[in-house]
C-alpha cells in the first residue's frame, strides 16, 4: 500500500509555505542573516517541537518566520517543498502563504511575493509541478489589516488563485473578515478559511462561512460532523474539505480517521493535505501512509480521497480531466 500511495499523482491544497522551513533551512538562513535562534542544532529544534493545541505550536511557528528575510529565502522555502512534494509525486499544489507576519516585522510585500513567484516558475519547468498561490489573513490580527494586504496583492492578482483565513481562531470569527473576503470575491479570487478542529465555537465558524462568506473550500472543518444540517449543506454545495491528519494527531491526538471515513460515507469531498509538514514531521505521503496504517483505509477510499484533491482544486476544467485521467490510468496499471 505504501508503495501505491508513493507513486500516484496526486495534489495538495492545505500546505502553508511558512509551515515547511525545515530545521537545516532555519539554521542556514539565520547564519546567513544574522538571526540568533533559541536551540543550537537542528536536532534540538525538532525536540522542541512539541505541541499539545494551536496555541503552542503557534508560537513557534511565528519566531521561526524571522530568517526569513529576502526575496530569496523565500525562494529558496518555495522551491524546496515544491522539490520535496514533486519526489512524492505531488503534480499540482495550492500554498499558503502569511505576508502579514512578514510586513509586520519589516519585509515588504513585494519581497515575499516576488520570490514565492520565482520558485513556482522554476520548479514548474525543471520539476513539472504546478502550482498556484493563496494569500492567508491572520485572523488575530485586524480586518482592517487584512484588507490593507489585499490592496498590497492587487498589482500582481494574476498571481494568485484566491485568499485564505488561519491562525488563532478564538474571538476572531469568519464575519469579522465578510468585507475584506467580499472584496477579494470582486476581485475574481477564489475564498477558504480554516476551521480547525475543536476551536471554540467551531460550529458558527463552519455555518458563517458556507452561509454568509460562502466559501469555495473550508480549510479542516471536521468539526461540521457534529450538525447533520452543516453536512448536507456542505456535501449538496460540493464544498471541498482539506483535512490533515498528521497535523490533527499533534493538536488534538488523533488522526481523525474515524471523522474522514464518515466524511466519504456522506459523500462529502474530503481530502487529505500536510498543513506543516517541517514541523509535523509528515508531508502528503506520510499523511496517507498514517491513515492507511491507522484507520485500515482500503484503496478504493485512498484513491476517492486523492481525486477529490483534484475535483476541488481551484483549476479549469479541463486540467481537472487531465489530472484525472491520470489517476484512473495509474489505479487501473495497479
Amino acid at each position: 500500500m505504501q508503495t501505491f500511495i508513493e507513486k500516484m499523482p496526486k495534489a495538495e491544497l492545505h500546505v502553508h509555505l511558512e509551515g515547511t522551513l525545515e530545521p537545516e533551512m532555519s539554521f542556514a538562513l539565520a547564519a546567513k542573516n544574522g538571526v540568533s535562534l533559541k536551540h543550537d542544532t537542528p536536532e534540538s529544534l525538532i525536540a522542541a517541537y512539541d505541541f499539545v493545541d494551536l496555541s503552542s505550536f503557534l508560537a513557534i511557528y511565528y519566531q521561526a518566520m524571522h530568517v526569513l528575510v529576502d526575496e530569496d529565502d523565500f525562494y529558496q522555502l518555495c522551491y524546496a517543498y515544491l522539490k520535496k512534494a514533486s519526489s512524492q509525486n505531488t503534480v499540482y499544489a495550492e500554498l499558503f502563504f502569511d505576508p502579514q507576519a512578514h510586513t509586520s516585522r519589516g519585509v515588504s510585500f513585494d519581497t515575499v511575493i516576488s520570490g514565492i513567484h520565482k520558485a513556482q516558475l522554476d520548479a514548474e519547468k525543471d520539476l513539472g509541478i504546478k502550482s498556484q498561490l493563496i494569500l492567508c489573513f491572520l485572523r488575530d490580527m485586524s480586518a482592517e489589516s487584512a484588507m490593507e494586504h489585499l490592496t498590497l496583492a492587487a498589482p500582481y492578482l494574476d498571481w494568485l488563485v484566491g485568499v485564505g483565513l488561519d491562525s488563532d481562531e478564538r474571538n476572531n470569527p469568519p464575519i469579522k473578515f465578510a468585507e475584506v473576503f467580499a472584496k477579494a470575491k470582486r476581485m475574481g479570487l477564489k475564498l477558504t478559511m480554516h476551521c480547525d478542529v475543536n476551536q471554540l465555537n467551531t460550529l458558527d465558524h463552519i455555518e458563517q462561512c458556507v452561509n454568509l462568506i460562502e466559501v469555495d473550500r473550508i480549510d479542516h472543518g471536521v468539526n461540521s460532523l457534529e450538525s447533520k444540517m452543516l453536512c448536507e449543506l456542505i456535501a449538496q454545495k460540493q464544498l471541498g474539505l482539506t483535512v490533515c491528519p498528521v497535523s490533527n494527531q499533534f493538536v488534538v491526538q488523533s488522526l481523525t480517521v474515524n471523522e474522514i471515513k464518515s466524511m466519504l460515507e456522506q459523500d462529502m469531498l474530503v481530502t487529505i493535505n500536510s498543513d506543516d509538514p517541517a514541523y509535523f514531521r509528515a508531508y502528503l505521503n506520510e499523511n496517507l501512509y498514517a491513515l492507511q496504517e491507522v484507520g485500515n483505509f482500503n484503496k478504493a477510499e485512498i484513491v476517492t480521497l486523492v481525486g477529490n484533491a483534484f475535483k476541488v482544486a481551484w483549476i479549469d476544467d479541463a486540467q481537472k480531466a487531465d489530472y484525472l485521467t491520470q489517476l484512473n490510468h495509474y489505479v487501473q496499471q495497479h
